[in-house]
């Protein structure tokens, strides 16, 4: 890819088809293109959004806290759905801090005002459970909810929960970008390396030194190296 395309780059993300995703905040842009650096599509926002995963191009979900608003893009990054989460869309929600849609009906939603842990159906707008989860959101820079776990991602530390916010594992990390499962594994994504989590250890199973972003798609492992993409195949 053109050295110029990826300058800037704030995220980079890769689908299970090749294609690479450039996420720029400087002028909070996503763009899509395919293995060759052929731009496919591009979509222009008006606030921060927190780009959930692009594995699968057909779903991509984005979420803004700014503006408290989920959206559902397709493979041409047009947008096919949005659902307002502010007050005056009826759910009475208070602060959404994070967002995790499980699939195209369910969401979980981590309300900070309220300290309450939402399943949210986003089809039918109701909330079908919610758990009191009162902590401490600050640093928080991702999470997702698997198998009755609350995983929390932040700036420096790795976090499993329980429904009830009681600590079940907690491991130091550095740079934090995000998180994200495979079947039953979560990979924690920071800059330089991936670690997974299998639930009882976190170990590391990619990392480049030289990195200054990195992801991971069906093929292996992306990593963005003085504006230049490289592509390194999984064992």
């Amino acid at each position: 890819m053109d050295s110029l395309q990826l300058k800037d780059t704030k995220e980079l993300l890769g689908d299970d088809y090749g294609n690479i995703y450039i996420y720029k905040n400087r002028d909070l842009s996503l763009t899509k293109y395919d293995p060759t650096g052929k731009q496919l599509g591009k979509i222009m926002m008006t606030f921060p959004y927190k780009i959930q995963s692009v594995t699968n191009p057909l779903n991509i979900v984005m979420f803004s806290e700014n503006a408290q608003e989920i959206k559902f893009l397709d493979q041409n990054l047009n947008e096919i759905q949005k659902i307002n989460l502010s007050s005056n869309s009826g759910s009475n929600f208070g602060f959404i801090k994070a967002v995790y849609a499980e699939d195209l009906q369910f969401a979980w939603l981590l309300d900070d005002s309220n300290k309450t842990l939402f399943q949210y159906n986003f089809r039918t707008n109701s909330v079908i459970n919610s758990f009191p989860f009162n902590i401490n959101t600050e640093t928080m820079k991702d999470f997702l909810v698997y198998n009755n776990k609350i995983y929390i991602l932040r700036e420096n530390v790795f976090e499993v929960y329980s429904t009830k916010a009681t600590l079940l594992f907690s491991a130091n990390t550095s740079n934090a970008k995000k998180l994200r499962r495979i079947n039953d594994d979560i990979l924690v994504f920071v800059n330089q390396s991936i670690k997974k989590f299998d639930g009882k250890t976190l170990t590391e199973i990619f990392q480049n030194p030289d990195a200054k972003i990195v992801d991971k798609n069906s093929s292996g492992f992306l990593a963005l190296i003085k504006d230049k993409l490289y592509l390194y195949t999984s064992n």
